[in-house]
């Protein structure tokens, strides 16, 4: 019985908040229509929030109020996990007030969004290719800002995902071997490129090994006449992984690479 009461009193105390919030959307009132888009926001109803400030914008544009309500809508899509229109407003805030308080916050909010939009590394990278611009932005205007530490942390996830791609794309030349052509010589490219391109990665190790190896089946599969030539560059590549690695994770499988290597150039 006491379960059925609560029941009721809430639906009715939702009728009611669903009452008071079509009142305000015929209200001619600005201010109030504010001061409530503002409790919304604060009680985190962030849809009704939004509402209210579209409907109060031109009332205060050219005011103090207009740059509060572009903050106020930038992180209520932000909240509600509409990164693309959140970023679109925090654009707008930057325009419409280059030196407004707010300004240093939405430059690093605009690469938030973008980073927390960035794709499945097997998917299209653009968001994250922006992202990284745009954090890098924000650390060369602000080098002092306290969020410096954590847009470099980003920056840095955001580079090591791309590399990521980069060994995934090597990794499948690689896997492809001679179908249609050499493709052990595009995975050596790509993760060479990767490797230009983000010399720091994490997956460093990955992507030599990979170069390794498939500098390994190229000379395997190679002509007589060049055979030698090809195992002698990987033996170079070898030691450019142990002089790197020297206990890294793949050693035993260099190791035995060497031996074969090493075989073929005496003989």
């Amino acid at each position: 019985m006491k379960k059925y009461i609560f029941s009721i009193l809430i639906s009715l105390l939702l009728l009611a908040s669903c009452g008071e919030y079509q009142k305000l959307l015929k209200s001619t009132d600005a201010e109030l229509k504010y001061d409530k888009a503002v409790e919304y926001y604060q009680n985190k109803s962030y849809s009704k929030a939004i509402t209210l400030f579209d409907d109060v914008t031109p009332f205060f544009r050219g005011t103090d109020r207009s740059e509060l309500i572009l903050n106020f809508l930038a992180n209520s899509y932000m909240q509600q996990k509409d990164y693309f229109s959140a970023s679109e407003y925090f654009k707008t805030y930057i325009k419409s007030y280059p030196r407004g308080k707010f300004t240093a916050e939405a430059k690093y909010m605009i690469a938030y969004c973008y980073y927390l939009d960035s794709q499945d590394v097997r998917l299209d990278q653009t968001t994250t290719y922006q992202a990284i611009n745009a954090f890098q932005e924000y650390i060369d205007i602000y080098p002092e800002s306290e969020r410096v530490k954590d847009a470099t942390k980003l920056l840095d996830e955001l580079n090591d995902k791309l590399a990521h791609k980069y060994y995934i794309n090597s990794k499948l030349y690689y896997n492809l071997g001679t179908y249609l052509g050499n493709n052990y010589k595009s995975a050596v490219i790509t993760a060479e490129n990767a490797l230009k391109k983000f010399p720091a990665t994490k997956y460093r190790e990955d992507l030599m090994i990979l170069i390794l190896q498939s500098k390994y089946q190229e000379s395997l599969l190679s002509f007589e006449e060049i055979k030698s030539e090809r195992f002698q560059a990987t033996i170079d590549e070898y030691y450019n992984y142990i002089n790197e690695f020297p206990e890294g994770k793949f050693r035993k499988d260099a190791d035995k690479i060497l031996k074969v290597a090493e075989k073929n150039t005496k003989e």
